[in-house]
Order: C-alpha cells, then structure tokens, then sequence
C-alpha cells in the first residue's frame, strides 16, 4: 500500500511498510472539524463526473490536472476549485463525493466529521439547492451505515459575494436547516473582512445554528477579532496570523477558542513556506486549542492523516501532542457533551494501549 512519507518540504507517496507512528496516527480515533467538501474531488472522479453529465472540462487528462495543482496563492486555488466544481450537478454527484470522502476519512481514523459546503458555489449554476444538500445527506447516512462515521454540514457563505446573496442562500437552505449544524464563512479573505456578513451571522445564530469562519489565513490578525467580536463564531478556522498579536494570542487561550488548522494546506498556498517552518507545535505551546484538519486534501496533497504525518515528521510533534490535538477534534466539535465524551474515553483507551 502506498503511504504518505513527509519529508520535510513535500509529501510524497511511495510503498513503504508502515511505522509505529504511523500506525499511531491512522489508529488514533479523531474528528475533522475544516474540510470543504467540493475541495475532495479527486482528479479520476471530476472527469467520471464530466463524463456523466456531458460537462467539458479544461484539462485533458488526470495528470494534467495535477500539474495544474501549483499555487501562488489562495485565489489561484480558487480558480481551479470553482472549474472543478462545475461537473457537480446533481444529488447521485453530491452524493458520490461525499461518499468518496468519507471512505478516505474512515480509513484514516476519522469517527466524526464536520463538512462544509458551498451552495452559491452551485446555485450560481443553476443547480438547485435542494439537490445540493439531499446528496451530501445521503452520503452522510451511507457512512454512518458503512463506518459508523458520524458527521455534520456547514453551509459557507462566499465571502467574495453580496451580504445579501448571503441572505439568499439562507433562506434558501431554510428547509434544511434542522439537518444544517452551522454557518461558515470562506473564498477569498482579503478585501473580505468578516464585519461584511456580521447582520447575516446574526441571523443564522438566531435560527439556532453555530457559527464558524475562516479567518486569519491570508487576512491580518484584525479580521480574528472581527471573527470573534462581529461574528461571534463558535470556532475559527484557520487563524494562523493570530500569532501575530499577542492581545489575540491571549484571548483565544483564555477562552478556549477552538482553531482548525490545516498544515499541508498552509503548504500548498504559501501562508507558510514549509512544514519546517509551520508554527504548529508553537501553538501548542501557547495553550491554544487547535486542531488538524486537510481543508481541501484533493487539492493539498493529503487526508487528515496525511497532516498528522506531515506535522510530526516536520516539526518532530510526539504521541502525547499528537493525542492533544485529536482530543481538541473532539471537544472542539459540536457533537452533544454525551457522544463528545464517548469519544474521548474511546481515545483515552487507544492512547493508553500504545
């Protein structure tokens, strides 16, 4: 089987027996709370895709693709996630990616996972919400059914478009909110600062559901606090360059503000130049509650478990702080306080056994 070896710059695939950290890592019960749905197209399903539904796409092969997957930056991600996406069409599409995914996380150890997704991505298309949201429901119940993975969905306002068509869009998903755990925010950060869709947050909060936001990964350390002031999120994603300010650094320990990190990505998009430099095992050290998640692993060159990998051969993080952060998936979720601490007792055994 071929494994994910991290070297220190890259991850490469080759056959290789597996080690005991790496059996550590794949065992290790966890939970991915940052994970974008559409970002887990893999190149062979995009075109099994296309060909399904009759979508031209840009590339004339999967290894074109691939070598399409070099970035400077996150709006020349963007770019390419937004073509790919255009061969998702209808609930059997959503459906077979959400599947795909969630085969991927259970082998690698994850028992819960929170997705979003991105409707205006799709209803700009013509796509219907509705077809959005019963496919990636159905593959929800098929994992569950399959791996007893259990999970939830986030719907993502794009922070590029109006505050209004963020309105839109929730009223749009409004019969699907008592299946909906929470709103986030994502796209491009800069010239987007969370204050943009404070009145829509509010909106969704009063709906009853959670609130998270990306924040902090190419925008400053000003839109963290407007993230946590504004929005009032219940966890932040991303968060990297509140370590830019000591006063934020401070009150995101003081109030235990879960951030769901994403190495290999911060990799892929330049917000770092390599793992060897990934501040990681710093925000350990300061007593912040992060987590590690893949953001969007078909295009970032790994799984959740690939970036366990990738953060203990490169920044040499050991079991117990590998064992931290997966404690942190769990109790950073929003599962009920009864399945969170199942979870953790689960964890708690496996730790104790290796």
């Amino acid at each position: 089987m071929a494994f994910i070896l991290f070297d220190g710059a890259s991850p490469r695939a080759y056959p290789r027996a597996m080690t005991d950290l790496d059996t550590f890592i794949v065992g290790l019960p966890k939970a991915e709370l940052h994970l974008h749905i559409e970002g887990s197209l893999e190149p062979e399903l995009m075109f099994a895709l296309a060909r399904r539904n009759g979508v031209a796409i840009p590339y004339g092969s999967v290894d074109e693709v691939r070598r399409a997957y070099a970035f400077g930056n996150l709006q020349d991600f963007l770019d390419i996630y937004y073509a790919g996406a255009a061969v998702l069409r209808t609930a059997a599409d959503f459906q077979d990616l959400a599947t795909a995914y969630f085969d991927r996380a259970a082998a690698d150890g994850v028992v819960h996972a929170e997705i979003m997704f991105d409707p205006q991505t799709h209803t700009a298309r013509g796509v219907p919400i509705g077809e959005v949201v019963d496919g990636l429901l159905a593959g929800m119940t098929v994992a569950e059914a399959r791996h007893g993975l259990t999970s939830g969905l986030i719907l993502s306002f794009l922070r590029h478009l109006s505050e209004g068509e963020a309105f839109a869009t929730l009223a749009e998903a409004e019969p699907w909110l008592d299946r909906i755990v929470a709103v986030g925010l994502d796209s491009s950060e800069l010239g987007h600062p969370p204050e943009k869709f404070a009145r829509v947050f509010a909106a969704a909060a009063a709906k009853g559901l959670r609130c998270v936001a990306h924040a902090g990964e190419e925008g400053p350390p000003a839109y963290v606090w407007e993230a946590l002031d504004l929005l009032h999120v219940d966890r932040l994603d991303h968060g990297n360059r509140a370590l830019e300010d000591d006063a934020l650094v401070d009150r995101l320990r003081d109030s235990a503000m879960t951030l769901t990190v994403c190495p290999l990505s911060n990799v892929k998009l330049c917000v770092v130049p390599e793992i060897a430099a990934h501040p990681i095992d710093r925000m350990l050290e300061l007593g912040l509650k992060v987590t590690i998640n893949s953001d969007d692993p078909a295009y970032f060159g790994g799984y959740v478990a690939d970036n366990y990998r990738a953060v203990a051969g490169g920044r040499g993080l050991d079991k117990a702080q590998l064992a931290t952060l997966a404690r942190n998936s769990f109790t950073g979720s929003f599962l009920l306080a009864e399945a969170v601490a199942a979870h953790l007792a689960r964890l708690d055994s496996f730790v104790a056994a290796n």
